[in-house]
């Protein structure tokens, strides 16, 4: 039974002071082909953004497709960040065997287009050894693990795929986080979310674990989602993307590749101070730097304010 009572699939959306975007969210999950119920966990938001999220989600309730009991809020007593938050959804939903055999995972500002949830667990119904999934953003890139890099997207071989031959699902070394299908037998086996990472990196390295289990791991091209809003500060993803990188490379690959790639890390600061149009989008030289020495010091969990 890939989903739960009537046909429903559960839903954990993840958020932190912003009400409206998540109110938004979970309108759209709601008007989708698949029923939903909703898990918004909230991550200990600021008492009027919590107070809208309140309100709003009461007025959703009326009406819902799968009942009023087909939303409910959890209020975490603090801001945990995006995989600690997910595993209060998580634990919930693998606590009712009934909830069916998936769970779907969003942050609180995505667009699920209309036939994405459908198309993936079509998907997934033909992959009898998929552990974990997620729909396409759009970007023709494929989620990778490298051994000195950590998570990264790299464009898709080939030539673009065929628009008749879509939805389809693609082999890949971890889902992105955008909008994540996870198998209740899946974490039963190999666990939840390692809070250690805070925020980024979570889900490889979730998909590691899953995939030296047995697990197969998935992209389903074609099924489109759309994340709606970027507002995390450059400072604080570069030190997490920084950090959770090291540590991802560390696990995986050990404490050589993780030398290895402290030193890039250490060149990619000094080319980014010395030549500033050479720096990515992402670029907070000193950010980066607590990174690293987070990493080294072994301090992880919520960033530094």
């Amino acid at each position: 039974m890939l989903t739960g009572p009537g046909g429903a699939l559960r839903v954990v959306v993840v958020h932190w002071n912003q009400a409206e975007a998540c109110l938004g969210t979970v309108a759209r999950f709601g008007d989708r082909e698949v029923p939903v119920r909703v898990t918004v966990v909230d991550n200990a938001s600021e008492p009027d953004s919590l107070a809208v999220l309140r309100k709003g989600l009461d007025e959703l309730r009326v009406g819902w497709a799968t009942g009023p009991d087909g939303i409910e809020l959890v209020e975490h007593p603090v801001n945990a960040g995006f995989g600690p938050g997910a595993n209060v959804g998580l634990r919930r939903f693998l606590g009712d065997p009934d909830d069916g055999e998936w769970v779907a995972l969003a942050p609180h500002d995505v667009d699920p287009h209309p036939g994405c949830l459908g198309a993936v667990l079509d998907a997934v119904a033909g992959q009898p050894m998929a552990g974990l999934a997620c729909a396409d953003v759009g970007d023709g890139m494929v989620p990778v693990i490298d051994p000195y890099f950590g998570g990264m997207a790299v464009p898709a071989p080939g030539p673009p795929p065929d628009p008749s031959h879509l939805p389809r699902w693609e082999d890949v070394d971890y889902p992105h986080g955008t909008l994540m299908f996870l198998r209740r037998a899946t974490l039963d086996e190999v666990g939840v979310f390692d809070e250690r990472y805070f925020s980024y990196c979570e889900e490889a390295e979730l998909a590691l674990r899953a995939r030296r289990a047995g697990w197969t791991v998935g992209l389903v091209r074609g099924a489109r989602v759309q994340n709606l809003h970027l507002g995390s500060s450059v400072a604080r993803v570069d030190h997490l993307q920084t950090r959770n990188t090291l540590l991802l490379v560390q696990e995986m690959s050990g404490w050589y590749h993780a030398w290895i790639r402290s030193c890039i890390t250490l060149w990619q600061v000094g080319r980014g101070l010395a030549r500033p149009a050479s720096r990515p989008p992402v670029f907070d030289a000193a950010a980066r730097l607590r990174g690293l020495r987070d990493f080294w010091l072994r301090r992880f969990g919520p960033p530094p304010a």
